[in-house]
């Protein structure tokens, strides 16, 4: 075991190395070795949501580590260890973790009764507010990343308007604001949970204490799924009435009728008893057509506003910041601007590309110290024009869908109702709705002239089936690279 211990040790220091300190803190500090065998390595965790979330987001990266430190090792499993039914005390490690961060990380309860959240794809627990002086500046809900802050936030012409909307609700406590709902929208990667998530922080350390909530769309959904199973669904709703900020990221994931027309209640009595909601989807509120109308409508309301792609200045901008914070932990740290600017230039898709470039050279730079131009286009080639991607045509979807599941395209728009053809015909509606700017009308035109709620009905399925089954989700990314080679 020995030998595994050490492999499992190397592994850690490197994945915090590629993570930072605190992300690492946050996700992998209670994961243990739990057993390893000549192949499979096997690691715990003492919830299954910490399970479930590091699965979906870094267990590609763990394996990767794994098979550099050791070729034999071919899977890497992460297990839930077995509970203890002890005291329900916060542990020390979380009570010291929770003092240096924004978010509260409650343990979990025991009893039914005990209403506690956890969050799918976040890993922190949602508990019944708590009352009295242990209320104060806290932000109940996703744990937040401290680095995602006001001050952390650059400013630009592209989201100078959506800046100020939320420093105006982060300053303003518990009172009341003149936009209501905020629904803040753009395409990935151009800081939309940044801008969320700074304003949970800063409204937290308002002067007047408000509760703040900040959650996912994801998150709501399962957890009042999960009180529904319990019987718990009425502690889950009462426990976000007295709440003073609702701040949602990731609309266009909210699926299911009843959970819509829950969370369409929840919207209705903060909205109406002026406590402030945010809201941020990738598209804009009336284009989420799963959206329950009366969602939809409630979000249109208020105040809607696009964050745009980066310009050259708000992208320099961001090097810089990200070289600076970086040289705080290493002073011989020097990229020189030259490099800062034609990355810049070069990189034009959105900030989680950028920051993606900037990671590259900061690694490269360790055995390459004197990085050129032209060595700089070589490492960053896949990025450039990342964001001008091919125009995609409801046809190419069509074709390649067709040919990946040995279907015609003529069956594809025809009739036919077996299984073999209405599960292809699905995906490619909902790849023509996710992959292309077309209405659900002129989506079910091409597809032999169907309704629109067909088409609608085709989208919500394959997003509830890619929810539940990781294979689908592979198959569906599988075919988005297909069609936008």
């Amino acid at each position: 075991m020995n030998k595994n211990t050490k492999t499992f040790d190397r592994v850690m220091a490197r994945l915090k190395a590629q993570v930072g300190p605190e992300v690492f803190t946050s996700w992998f500090g209670r994961l243990k070795l739990q057993s390893a065998s000549k192949s499979v390595v096997r690691l715990s965790v003492p919830t299954a949501f910490l399970k479930s979330w590091i699965n979906n987001k870094y267990l590609e990266q763990i394996s990767a580590l794994f098979s550099e430190e050791d070729a034999d090792i071919l899977k890497v499993e992460i297990v839930v260890r077995s509970a203890t039914r002890a005291s329900r005390q916060v542990p020390e490690t979380d009570t010291d973790a929770a003092a240096n961060s924004s978010a509260v990380q409650p343990a979990p309860a025991q009893a039914r009764k005990d209403l506690h959240l956890s969050v799918k794809g976040a890993g922190a627990h949602l508990s019944t507010f708590p009352k009295g002086p242990q209320a104060a500046n806290t932000v109940i809900g996703s744990p937040l990343d401290p680095r995602y802050t006001f001050e952390s936030y650059v400013e630009g012409s592209s989201n100078r308007v959506a800046l100020a909307a939320a420093k105006t609700i982060a300053e303003a406590g518990t009172g009341a604001v003149r936009f209501n709902p905020l629904f803040i929208h753009s395409n990935v990667g151009l800081g939309k949970t940044h801008l969320l998530q700074a304003i949970a922080a800063a409204a937290s350390r308002h002067a007047r204490n408000p509760r703040v909530v900040y959650l996912t769309a994801e998150y709501f959904m399962w957890r009042f799924a999960t009180a529904i199973r319990d019987n718990d669904a009425l502690s889950f709703k009462e426990s976000l009435r007295n709440i003073d900020l609702l701040v949602i990221d990731d609309m266009q994931f909210l699926q299911g009728k009843s959970i819509q027309h829950e969370f369409c209640h929840l919207l209705n009595m903060l909205l109406d008893s002026a406590r402030q909601v945010v809201v941020a989807a990738d598209r804009a509120p009336w284009e989420l057509e799963s959206l329950d109308p009366r969602v939809r409508s409630r979000l249109q309301g208020g105040v809607a506003i696009e964050i745009e792609a980066p310009d050259f200045d708000m992208r320099l901008e961001m090097l810089r910041q990200r070289l600076a914070i970086a040289q705080i932990d290493d002073g011989t740290l020097d990229i020189g601007e030259d490099i800062l600017a034609h990355v810049a230039q070069n990189i034009t898709s959105s900030g989680r590309e950028l920051e993606g470039a900037f990671n590259q050279l900061l690694f490269r730079r360790s055995f390459e110290p004197n990085l050129t131009l032209e060595r700089v286009d070589q490492l960053l080639g896949h990025l450039v024009n990342a964001g001008e991607p091919k125009r995609v045509r409801i046809e190419d979807i069509q074709r390649v869908v067709s040919r990946h599941y040995n279907v015609s395209r003529q069956e594809l728009v025809s009739d036919r109702r077996t299984r073999v053809i209405v599960k292809p015909r699905q995906i490619a509606m909902y790849l023509a709705k996710t992959m292309t700017p077309r209405s659900f009308p002129e989506i079910g035109r091409r597809f032999g002239g169907r309704d629109h709620t067909t088409v609608l009905h085709a989208v919500r399925k394959i997003e509830e089936l890619i929810n539940s089954d990781t294979k689908l989700g592979h198959e569906i990314e599988l075919l988005k690279r297909l069609i936008i080679e």
